[in-house]
């Protein structure tokens, strides 16, 4: 069992490919149940955020747990499976890993360094747990991550040299405006999820005077406004069908829904212009949201400036200082190699243990037919026998078993475990019995990716798929 990854995120597609692709929290667990019911899948997680979809699966046989994500991802965006393909890329076993570790560290974000990627694989894997498509190879690679992705914050300074995607977009909106930036100004909070919460914060940081929010469920809308006001800002919360009016009220507005559709029509927009008192003031749009919240020709109005995800993309801002880029990418080849030996060990051991218990029952047995052989033995000497006997055999098998754990830590050292079972004759039943019964381990020890889904998807190819990188880049 080995872990497939098949995605499409920001550095290999546009913006108009990835909100045909996103999966909305309500999409994802029937995405998920379709992956299950395939056959092909055994375990399956679906990591959607504002720039990126990666689909996590625990799969047996590579091509066709392939062809089953890719064709459930084409019907999903309504995309043509050979469209999909110029935008996917797929990692397979070890550096389905490093990738995911890679992304929970910051290192492959839009704005590298931010944290709220950490929330959303969280998310990601509590989906798939609720829906028991998360057995234990996935719960223990998603834990990991999490770990690293924590590690990563707390050891480098990945933090502070990027920053999250709504201060950068906040702060471009600010230079829009000029003068003294957000201070005093009147913001809108369209959306009170994660990136609304931190919207709120950074208004609030950055010395706004009122906050207008707007949210489909208002108690969590309610929710942030009482945040706002414990920071000594104003905050009023508003119908989420009052938009129009609302916009005519403020100088910014941070768009962050996640809904499917457009939230902010040009009708909506005109509306907000035309209100008395509204007059010349600039308006300054953040569309956060993917697919976007924004109608594309509300930016062509006058006075009014969307930044969106496409231009946040080529902002420079989102970079992070190389030096602790680097210590970043060496932590997570560092927690990388641990952790594949960790798997390489786990894999080995069900294997070690049915051996040795395969061995007590030979010599057990061989006791009782000595027993029935030579029924006039003094206890002493039956146990003196006894005790050599399993001497030899655990002298035997002590340099084989302690041997293949040592190989069982090195690329492909599964094969040594595997010429254990057959040279033992060891059932795979036998095996399966020792294993940890609760969540299948499954292995991560092919060191073997594909880096185009059009490629990996050709079995003819399959040679030229790459282990991870040397440099520990994603």
């Amino acid at each position: 069992m080995s872990v497939l990854l098949v995605g499409i995120s920001h550095r290999s597609a546009p913006v108009s490919i990835l909100e045909k692709v996103a999966v909305a929290d309500t999409d994802r667990p029937k995405l998920t149940d379709k992956m299950m019911a395939s056959g092909r899948i055994s375990e399956a997680m679906i990591v959607s955020t504002c720039n990126r979809v990666e689909v996590y699966t625990v799969v047996d046989a590579f091509h066709g747990a392939l062809s089953t994500v890719g064709e459930l991802l084409a019907e999903h965006s309504g995309l043509d499976l050979a469209e999909l393909q110029k935008h996917a890329y797929v990692r397979y076993s070890e550096a389905a890993a490093e990738h995911l570790f890679s992304v929970a560290s910051g290192l492959d974000s839009m704005v590298v360094g931010e944290q709220q990627i950490l929330g959303q694989i969280r998310a990601a894997y509590a989906s798939a747990d609720a829906q028991q498509a998360a057995g234990r190879t996935l719960h223990e690679l998603a834990q990991q991550a999490l770990r690293v992705g924590k590690r990563v914050h707390s050891e480098t300074g990945i933090d502070s040299a990027g920053a999250s995607v709504v201060s950068v977009a906040l702060d471009k909106a600010s230079a829009f405006l000029g003068g003294d930036g957000l201070r005093g100004r009147t913001a809108a909070v369209i959306g009170a999820g994660a990136m609304g919460g931190l919207a709120v914060a950074h208004l609030t940081r950055s010395g706004v005077g009122t906050i207008v929010l707007a949210n489909r469920t208002r108690e969590r809308a309610e929710r942030l406004a009482e945040t706002a006001r414990a920071n000594g800002v104003e905050a009023d919360v508003v119908a989420f069908d009052d938009l129009a009016s609302a916009l005519s009220r403020v100088d910014v507005a941070v768009t962050c829904t996640g809904a499917v559709g457009t939230v902010v029509t040009l009708a909506d927009a005109h509306r907000a212009l035309a209100q008395p008192g509204r007059g010349e003031r600039p308006l300054a749009i953040c569309d956060l949201g993917l697919p976007r919240d924004v109608e594309p020709a509300v930016a062509g109005l006058p006075g009014v400036t969307v930044f969106d995800m496409e231009s946040l993309q080529r902002d420079p801002a989102a970079g992070a200082a190389s030096s602790d880029a680097e210590a970043a990418r060496a932590i997570v080849a560092s927690e990388l190699s641990q952790y594949l030996t960790a798997q390489r060990l786990a894999e080995v051991t069900p294997t070690v243990t049915a051996l040795r218990q395969r061995a007590a029952e030979v010599v057990e047995g061989e006791l009782m037919r000595l027993e029935s052989r030579l029924p006039d033995l003094e206890d002493a000497q039956r146990d003196e026998v006894a005790r050599t006997v399993r001497r030899v055999v655990d002298k035997l098998l002590h340099a084989p078993t302690v041997r293949v754990k040592q190989l069982a830590s090195t690329p492909g050292g599964d094969q040594y475990a595997e010429a254990l079972r057959e040279l033992f004759e060891l059932r795979p039943g036998a095996v399966d019995a020792v294993a940890t019964p609760t969540k299948e381990l499954g292995s991560l020890t092919d060191p073997t990716m594909a880096t185009d889904l059009s490629a990996a998807l050709d079995p003819a190819v399959t040679t030229e798929l790459q282990a991870p990188r040397k440099d520990g880049k994603a």
